[in-house]
């Protein structure tokens, strides 16, 4: 993975948490929707190719992001408080 892929990567993490916060209505502040949509995005992505399931493209690779975010601030959610 080249810089370029890397820098891809972090944006669409990026975006994906802030997608999932939005969805989650998450008061976690957007740094952290950020990080942890970074962080969903590489799980989700690993167990979601585990299994055999792969979204072709950038719209997969944001809906497996969002999918992995909105449950990583959900265990947050629940953890945290």
């Amino acid at each position: 993975m080249d810089l370029v892929d890397l820098l891809i990567s972090i944006a669409i993490g990026a975006l994906s948490g802030w997608i999932a916060g939005e969805i989650m209505k998450s008061k976690g502040g957007l740094l952290r929707n950020i990080l942890l949509g970074i962080v969903g995005g590489a799980i989700a992505g690993a167990l979601f190719g585990l299994i055999g399931i792969s979204f072709g493209g950038i719209i997969g690779t944001i809906v497996v992001s969002v999918i992995g975010a909105c449950l990583l601030i959900f265990l947050a959610n629940k953890f945290l408080k």
